[in-house]
């Protein structure tokens, strides 16, 4: 461990923290050839770091990443929040790219002592967090294509603020157009990748600005990426989407695209799923949803609350979609949103809770 010789002066409890903008004293990196395996993990001071011109994630995107948090509980303890599975995700990602594998007990025990040595800039305040950035990129110096026999493994932090500015959930409108599509069947919709391949992915983070731009254009501030000749609704922008109807069955129940290999397997989607399991006051299924099914629920009045969630915002509503040239009115604010509101209490209280919890890991 190489500490800092010019910490840099941390952010006032006033002042706002946007997101990925302020990052911390220190990071870990690890080098990794196929010749000798992963070397010595070290932890040393954050700088920029040096590639070649010809490296392999440059120019044919061999990179995946992952994003997690770390809470300051009420009683100064630091936790993550579920990063077993962010772990089991990265894992997913790099066996995808033919990436090197790892020991996901070992990288999550380093990523633990980094945000050991930087708990000092894990902020506190409702909504405040340690954003975690573990990085896996090729570092071939070479234009060939292939797997790599070179890599390199980061991880970088920066304290970030609330989603939403106090307690108040803004809502976001949708662009729903069926002619930009995302991922498909086969591709790579359902890891966590961070460039364009020749496989639209919703992880592929480049080939989505263009269309956020052409959202904002049209008065959106987010994308509902459609998929298929039936439209159905696969996610919200980077965000998985739910929706709190009563079914056409009448049951009331909470609905979530199914991972059927375009869904990326959400953190937080989880972690709804098992938050509404388990109060059994509601149906809770994952299965594929059409635009059609949702205009008609609207038009039937049975739609209570549309959202996305994410480790960004947790939970964030939608109030209007535009569709084929149609603003549609999404009741989601008039209904509370009770059942948002309910899934930001539980998660705050698990997060920044001064108990221990199955889901978090102290630091």
């Amino acid at each position: 461990m190489l500490m800092t010789q010019e910490p840099q002066k941390k952010p006032s409890p006033s002042e706002p923290l946007a997101f990925g903008k302020t990052f911390t004293d220190h990071m870990l990196m690890v080098e990794w050839t196929g010749a000798t395996g992963w070397g010595q993990p070290r932890i040393q001071p954050f700088q920029n770091l040096a590639l070649h011109p010809a490296c392999s994630a440059l120019h044919y995107s061999l990179q995946l990443f992952e994003g997690m948090k770390a809470f300051k509980g009420t009683d100064r303890r630091v936790r993550l929040f579920r990063p077993w599975l962010n772990m089991d995700r990265m894992l997913r990602s790099a066996q995808r790219l033919c990436l090197p594998t790892f020991d996901k007990v070992e990288l999550l025990e380093c990523i633990r002592r980094l945000v050991d040595v930087e708990k000092d800039w894990v902020p506190e305040g409702a909504g405040t967090s340690l954003y975690v950035r573990p990085v896996l990129i090729g570092n071939e110096p070479s234009l060939g294509v292939g797997s790599v026999s070179r890599a390199l493994l980061f991880v970088i932090l920066c304290p970030v603020g609330s989603y939403f500015p106090g307690d108040a959930l803004t809502p976001v409108s949708l662009l729903a157009d069926p002619t930009f599509i995302r991922a498909w069947m086969g591709g790579v919709g359902d890891y966590k990748l961070g460039g364009p391949t020749r496989m639209p992915s919703p992880r592929n983070y480049g080939p989505t600005v263009l269309v956020q731009q052409e959202a904002q254009k049209r008065g959106c501030e987010q994308v509902l990426w459609l998929y298929g000749p039936d439209h159905q609704l696969t996610e919200v922008g980077t965000m998985n989407i739910f929706i709190y109807w009563t079914h056409d069955d009448g049951e009331l129940e909470l609905v979530t695209p199914p991972l059927d290999g375009i869904i990326l397997p959400g953190v937080i989607r989880q972690s709804l799923l098992d938050l509404a399991r388990s109060w059994g006051e509601f149906r809770v299924v994952e299965r594929k949803i059409t635009m059609k099914e949702l205009t008609q629920a609207l038009e039937e009045g049975r739609v209570r609350e549309v959202f996305g969630s994410g480790t960004a915002c947790q939970v964030c509503p939608v109030h209007r979609i535009l569709y084929q040239g149609k603003n549609i009115h999404i009741p989601t604010m008039e209904n509370g949103p009770k059942l948002i509101q309910r899934f930001q209490k539980e998660l705050r209280a698990i997060q920044y809770g001064a108990s221990a919890h199955e889901w978090m890991l102290t630091v």
